[in-house]
């Protein structure tokens, strides 16, 4: 019996700082070891954000409010964020996370 609790939830708000880039260009942010992809973020940015979808071992969120760091408008973030479809995005988990089998 798998009784492992994720830290966040669909629809959760929370202040994230991108560690790294992804593969896709995608801010990377961690929440007690749970990947949160952030698409449009930039590393170092301190940014707020939605969470999306929740899958085993990682988080999709979207950027409510900028704290600092990026270039990019908080506007040109949300076009990225909501263009990328559901299938993009599982596509993408399935990427990380045979990279992150192979590290």
């Amino acid at each position: 019996m798998n009784t492992y609790q994720k830290p966040v939830e669909r629809g959760d708000e929370i202040e994230v700082t991108i560690e790294s880039t992804g593969a896709k260009g995608d801010g990377i942010a961690k929440v007690n070891n749970f990947v949160i992809i952030v698409p449009g973020a930039k590393e170092g940015d301190k940014v707020k954000v939605r969470i999306t979808r929740v899958l085993k071992k990682m988080a999709f969120a979207e950027v409510i409010t900028e704290g600092s760091s990026s270039e990019a408008s908080s506007e040109e973030e949300e076009s990225v964020a909501s263009s990328e479809s559901d299938e993009d995005k599982e596509s993408y988990a399935q990427e990380e996370l045979s990279d992150d089998e192979e590290n």
